[in-house]
């Protein structure tokens, strides 16, 4: 599906990376269970990867949350001559939009940034889509750097399954690293520079207030840039 479409504001045609907000905008979130596979992360910087869809939502709710250094959007899956957004906004590439978080682990651990992400990121049961945005660019996918959050990651979805918090299977899946490729500059720290976008406005603001409400001690009010 094509993602560019257009927002008629102010008499003005405004570009959208993603789709157009629906009437009924906005999405579920829950409280995912803590996870009951810790992760043992030693001292020092770490980075995660994360495919939930259109990568704006995806960066603004990860750069409220305390412990995270950096948030970078781009793309995984795919070869490095297609990891051009307009190419990779066919839908054919393999790639998918993600972000890559550096993060403390002595602040916030990578099973503490899965239970974000299934809580208040991504619906783990919608196949290629998330909000309005469809396409296999869009999909839910986990991707570990290293085999202790590929054991975690592993861990927490037999987990998840098991809690059945939602009522449909889930599909989010689990992808073996194949090179991280940034966005364009102007994608990055995007709900930071276009807050009243309209498709922020519709889909994410809401899941940085989920953020806010449902993980207290984990959101910070400052975004993180870069």
């Amino acid at each position: 599906m094509k993602r560019r479409t257009s927002f008629l504001i102010a008499g003005l045609l405004v570009l959208s990376a993603c789709q157009e907000p629906a009437a009924a905008a906005g999405e579920r979130t829950v409280l995912a269970p803590a996870a009951a596979r810790q992760a043992q992360e030693p001292k020092g910087l770490k980075q995660a990867v994360f495919a939930g869809g259109c990568y704006w939502g995806v960066e603004g709710v990860f750069s409220h949350v305390l412990g995270v250094t950096s948030v970078v959007t781009g793309f995984h899956g795919g070869s490095a001559r297609t990891a051009d957004y307009d190419r990779v906004s066919r839908g054919d590439t393999g790639h998918a939009e993600v972000v890559r978080i550096t993060y403390d682990p002595q602040v916030v651990r990578y099973d503490q940034l899965l239970r974000i992400f299934f809580s208040v990121v991504a619906d783990p049961t919608t196949l290629n889509r998330q909000g309005p945005d469809e396409g296999t660019q869009y999909r839910s996918a986990l991707v570990p750097l290293n085999a202790e959050q590929q054991q975690v990651a592993q861990a927490y979805l037999a987990q998840l399954g098991g809690a059945r918090i939602w009522k449909a299977a889930i599909v989010t899946r689990i992808e073996g690293y194949k090179g991280f490729y940034p966005g364009p500059e102007y994608h990055q720290d995007f709900m930071a520079k276009n807050p009243r976008h309209p498709y922020i406005l519709a889909w994410d603001v809401a899941k940085v207030e989920a953020l806010r409400r449902r993980f207290p001690g984990f959101w910070k009010a400052a975004f993180t840039r870069g």
